[in-house]
């Protein structure tokens, strides 16, 4: 039960390639971005998409994995844990982000992401 109380399951096309990094002792750490579409019809009928922007990070042979398989516009379906941190910018003003902790993902047919 406790792998419920911060589960996030997305579907939804790579905005890149993901980005694999090698840190010190050869660990894995890959970065990329996950767009998510919802569409809804507004009040005077008008058709309305909004996309929704996600960062990604997947740790060790997970993050190889993806790095080989996924690429720019891929559509995935990627499982995971909301992360939050904060770090100061090169200004030293305080920042916060918001990401997903990927634990597992599925390459899917374009036609399969609506």
């Amino acid at each position: 039960m406790n792998t419920l109380r911060n589960s996030v399951q997305l579907i939804g096309h790579l905005g890149k390639t993901p980005e694999l990094i090698t840190l010190e002792k050869g660990r894995f750490v890959a970065k990329a971005t996950l767009a998510t579409h919802e569409t809804y019809t507004s009040n005077n009928g008008e058709h309305i998409t909004n996309t929704h922007w996600h960062k990604l990070v997947a740790w060790g042979p997970l993050a190889e994995n993806m790095s080989k398989i996924l690429e720019k516009g891929t559509a995935v379906l990627v499982k995971g844990k909301l992360v939050t941190r904060s770090y100061e910018d090169k200004n030293g003003i305080p920042k916060t982000i918001t990401e997903i902790l990927v634990s597992d993902f599925m390459k899917m047919k374009k036609e399969q992401v609506a």
